[in-house]
């Protein structure tokens, strides 16, 4: 699982990716909009692997992937839908689903049958 990398804004966006990606697969944060220096740094977190970025589809997130987008042109960007605030809010069932459209099914780790996907925490 060495062939791609994921990059979100956070360290909960992260947490919450987690719990539907298989434990070895990279998931880089931005920490917010990154600087120069946390960009190089990125570039070298993912070195030669595919990179995906997933980002918040906010004013913030559109300007983190701008960002990205010059210092990983070949990237894929995933991105939360307008209504769900952030991807560390996102029902887990939707960020499958957009994992699914990446084409990252190898990597997606789905819940047990039966599972409820949606809980009191994502505020459904």
């Amino acid at each position: 699982m060495d062939d791609i990398a994921i990059i979100v804004e956070g360290k909960n966006d992260r947490s919450r990716l987690r719990r539907v990606l298989a434990e070895e697969t990279p998931i880089f944060c931005t920490m917010g909009t990154p600087g120069v220096n946390q960009i190089e740094k990125l570039r070298r977190q993912v070195g030669d692997r595919h990179a995906y970025i997933f980002t918040d589809n906010d004013a913030s997130g559109r300007r983190i992937r701008g960002m990205l987008r010059d210092a990983f042109p070949d990237a894929d960007h995933i991105h939360t839908r307008r209504g769900f605030p952030g991807v560390e809010k996102t029902p887990e069932e939707y960020l499958i689903e957009q994992l699914e459209k990446a084409g990252l099914e190898e990597y997606i780790v789905y819940p047990a049958q039966g599972t409820a996907l949606w809980s009191k925490e994502d505020g459904f």
